[in-house]
């Protein structure tokens, strides 16, 4: 989905994933990987907006509802649902779906959100009307009620299990929302001074406190642009390569994740492919892979 950004490219970040070869490295390292699914989202060119506060809301809010019922079917299972795409509007549907499958179980879900960005925006507040940096606040149960109620509750989890990493371009209002949220903003200043063993050990605390575990919403746009250049909203100062690994082994060793999902690959904007090729080894860290 790309309904959510400026730039068009990332629906076809999955594709690019695949052509990576992500199926045959999970396969690799020892996964069955029942079922590789799409879930259809209508083009820009055939739909026009008509609320500038969130665009393109209704084909937003359509998708993210088929893709809360398709995670949390994958969750019933016993499965792992691994989402691709797309640009982070997706996310309001996977935690959805994931969250839903907890409360199922009177249990309560974590979250750990890997951005340059806050995401905290609502529609009327944000500067350009692009849902992609709406879905965290959304997921809080703040904003738009209809994108806050995906999956018939609102929040999908609590402030005090929600941490946020590699922060380091926020609009004004966000900045208030995340102070008064209550959520732990990580940002590169953190890293910078602490390391990313330091921040990541904190998150984890933070997302695993009271519990079932915890999904990690992973923003390629949180590495530097000289890692990951293949992303419309690239922000230098970001995260480095071996330190975006060892955010993804740190989440691997805890065994406390419940799901996972990659967001705002563009592969229009790459080089080579090289973005989906690097993100495709850090999924696979996430996944378990490991040096020795």
């Amino acid at each position: 989905m790309d309904l959510g950004a400026s730039r068009r490219g990332t629906d076809m970040g999955p594709s690019a994933l695949r052509i990576a070869g992500l199926g045959a490295r999970l396969r690799q390292l020892g996964f069955a990987v029942d079922r590789e699914e799409d879930i259809q989202v209508p083009a820009m060119e055939t739909r026009s907006s008509d609320d500038e506060r969130a665009r393109f809301k209704p084909e937003i809010l359509s998708v993210c509802d088929e893709l809360a019922s398709r995670v949390r079917d994958v969750m019933a299972a016993g499965e792992f649902p691994l989402v691709l795409g797309g640009d982070h509007s997706i996310a309001m549907g996977t935690v959805s779906g994931v969250a839903a499958h907890f409360r199922d179980r009177a249990e309560s879900l974590g979250l750990l959100w890997f951005d340059a960005h806050g995401d905290m925006n609502v529609p009327g507040a944000s500067p350009t009307g692009n849902v992609h940096g709406m879905p965290l606040s959304h997921l809080l149960g703040r904003g738009d009620p209809e994108l806050a109620n995906i999956a018939g509750f609102a929040p999908k989890v609590r402030a005090e299990n929600v941490a946020i990493i590699g922060l380091r371009s926020l609009d004004a209002d966000e900045r208030r929302m995340i102070r008064d949220s209550g959520i732990k903003a990580l940002t590169m200043r953190d890293i910078d001074e602490r390391g990313m063993a330091s921040v990541v050990a904190e998150a984890l605390e933070v997302v695993n406190r009271g519990t079932a575990g915890f999904h990690l919403s992973f923003d390629v746009d949180g590495c530097d642009p000289s890692v990951i250049p293949g992303s419309g909203t690239l922000v230098p100062g970001g995260v480095q390569f071996r330190e975006a690994h060892l955010l993804m082994e740190y989440c691997a060793d805890s065994g406390r994740l419940t799901s996972l999902e990659v967001v705002e690959l563009n592969p229009f904007l790459d080089e080579r492919n090289v973005s989906a090729e690097r993100t495709v080894e850090l999924i696979l860290s996430a996944m378990g892979k490991s040096i020795l």
